[in-house]
């Protein structure tokens, strides 16, 4: 009854094979987006 999860771990509109590919790109994303806040900000 237990054996099979009822919903599969992550989302069907994922791209990538696996979660940690996904988190890694979600990282990559993320720091590309401050670095371009903190470039276009004016001090």
């Amino acid at each position: 009854m237990a054996d099979k999860p009822k919903f599969e771990r992550g989302t069907a509109l994922s791209i990538f094979k696996s979660d940690r590919a996904e988190d890694f790109m979600a990282l990559i994303v993320a720091l590309i987006i401050v670095a371009v806040v903190v470039a276009t900000v004016p001090r």
